[in-house]
């Protein structure tokens, strides 16, 4: 018998949506931004950056979680720009989430925005410039809505891998009941625990999520879920 869904401590539900959230819209500004640049800026270093924004999709969770606190932990000069503006260290609070959130969504981000805008012609775009547009401009009035759709059903995309992330944020963010305990975390510790019938119904939850978000990803791509 499962447990009563209105028994149910559902914060680790609505921190995982804030989370996914939040982490979607950072990532998906610099996704965009960067899948901009590797598509239409030729650099030295090119395939080196390339390299490095497709790395976190191939590397093990617990690598990542361990350059996250390297990079963000409190004798990192990031981590102590933190403290001082906002009081107190970014490890182990919800925010750490985010940043384990964005670390696996930023890449996938980028992957599609570059297929997305290298499928737009090129002889649109000039034309908008010969016409007097800047790049700025050519890019939200060309560009962009003629990609949108690959562009939406990656943001979905992300926002699911968002939502299920569990090795990262654990390392980073910990599993602190009401503060920085996911949906992911939370069926984690249920196991843990022995209590396998909340085990079961979160994770019954999280399914249905899943679909929900593939669906959506169906809608905003055509057709395609992939």
């Amino acid at each position: 018998m499962f447990p009563a869904f209105s028994s149910i401590d559902w914060s680790p539900l609505w921190l995982s949506l804030r989370v996914a959230s939040i982490a979607t819209v950072l990532s998906l500004s610099v996704g965009l931004a960067a899948g901009w640049a590797l598509t239409r800026w030729q650099f030295r270093g090119k395939n080196l950056a390339e390299a490095l924004v497709t790395a976190p999709i191939v590397l093990p969770p617990t690598v990542l979680g361990y350059y996250l606190l390297v990079l963000l932990g409190r004798s990192s000069p990031l981590g102590e720009l933190y403290e001082a503006l906002f009081g107190g260290p970014l490890v182990f609070t919800w925010q750490a989430a985010v940043a384990a959130a964005c670390l696996h969504a930023i890449p996938l981000l980028i992957r599609a925005a570059r297929a997305a805008f290298e499928g737009v012609s090129r002889n649109l775009e000039n034309a908008a410039r010969s016409l007097g547009a800047s790049e700025w401009r050519v890019f939200w009035r060309v560009t962009l809505p003629l990609s949108k759709g690959h562009v939406a059903a990656a943001a979905v995309f992300a926002f699911a891998r968002s939502l299920g992330d569990f090795g990262v944020t654990i390392m980073i963010a910990g599993n602190i009941p009401g503060k920085t305990q996911t949906m992911a975390v939370a069926i984690y510790d249920a196991v843990q625990s022995g209590q396998s019938e909340l085990a079961t119904a979160l994770v019954i939850v999280m399914s249905a999520l899943a679909i929900v978000v593939l669906y959506a990803i169906g809608k905003a791509g055509g057709g395609r879920v992939l």
